[in-house]
């Protein structure tokens, strides 16, 4: 079954009575080697993993199948997530050929996910293999998702992910991937380097796709690395445990962009005292007149600890 091909896709639509729906930001794949390439891309990251346990992925959204195959074939586990409760019977037969597949119909933003981690893939993890997330997530919904994957686990301890391999739209993945300075750098885009690098895979053009988008899409990796503790070991002499820094750092990263034009003293001086924020900065050397858009993710972790000492 090719379900990268526009004809299949549509008559496997049209015998379960289905139609791409836009509340849920649906838009399949109908070029082959896309959904290859991202499967690769997933699947080299976790490979790159050390160890030589199994390899197991989570993938949001599988909509007709054509991604799941294709991980389906690299991964010893793949546990998929429809919101749609229509597409469960169309993906019990598109993936009929492949065992190692198991669909869950739920909405991935009201899953416990440690517990459903700890369900599908503590086997998995105690035999000292790898979880991936690999997903085509709707545009509406990208930021979201994300950061529900990385917020539901504690600042004080790494991801339990090898890697997220994600296609999203290209100017959310250019968000994501910049760097303070840049223009396309916010909040999101500090609070995820607080807990994971991201990189840049590949680009997709709206023809991949029926129905075909109005924008370009492109792929993203990202990759966890060790968290707050990594990027700012002197929490070791804050006052605030990990989690608790992160938390507060997080919390000022989102006042720091929420009125973005603002000087950084102005624009979280509704949560901290002016003439405080400004002594924190020159005790760190920054400048007192520095906006959030120039703060690195260590920066605000510098600087929410020394506000909340």
């Amino acid at each position: 079954m090719d379900l990268c091909n526009r004809s299949e896709v549509k008559r496997l639509l049209d015998k379960y009575g289905l139609a791409p729906k836009k509340a849920f930001g649906q838009n399949f794949l109908i070029n082959p080697s896309v959904p290859r390439m991202i499967a690769e891309n997933s699947y080299a990251l976790a490979a790159s993993t050390p160890g030589d346990g199994p390899h197991a992925v989570l993938e949001i959204g599988p909509g007709v199948g054509a991604l799941t195959c294709r991980l389906a074939e690299m991964y010893d586990r793949v546990v998929a997530v429809e919101i749609d409760r229509g597409l469960i019977p169309l993906l019990g037969e598109s993936l009929a050929d492949y065992d190692n597949v198991e669909v869950v119909e739920s909405d991935i933003m009201n899953v416990d996910l440690p517990t459903f981690i700890e369900e599908k893939f503590g086997d998995i993890l105690s035999a000292g293999g790898t979880l991936s997330v690999c997903a085509n997530l709707p545009y509406y919904i990208t930021s979201p998702v994300i950061m529900k994957l990385v917020e539901s686990f504690p600042m004080s301890a790494p991801l339990p992910y090898a890697a997220i391999t994600v296609m999203i739209q290209l100017e959310v993945a250019d968000r994501l991937a910049s760097e303070a300075g840049d223009s396309e750098y916010g909040s999101v885009t500090a609070s995820l380097a607080l807990r994971a690098d991201v990189e840049k895979l590949l680009n997709v053009s709206a023809g991949n796709f029926h129905p075909a988008p109005k924008v370009a899409s492109a792929v993203i990796g990202i990759i966890p690395h060790g968290g707050i503790c990594q990027i700012y070991p002197e929490y070791k002499t804050s006052p605030l445990d990990p989690d608790t820094l992160g938390k507060k750092t997080v919390e000022l990263i989102g006042l720091a962009f929420a009125q973005r034009r603002k000087t950084f003293v102005n624009a979280v001086s509704a949560k901290y005292p002016k003439d405080k924020i400004t002594e924190v900065l020159e005790a760190a050397g920054m400048r007192v007149d520095i906006r959030g858009e120039r703060l690195s993710p260590r920066d605000f972790c510098i600087l929410a600890d020394l506000l909340n000492r």
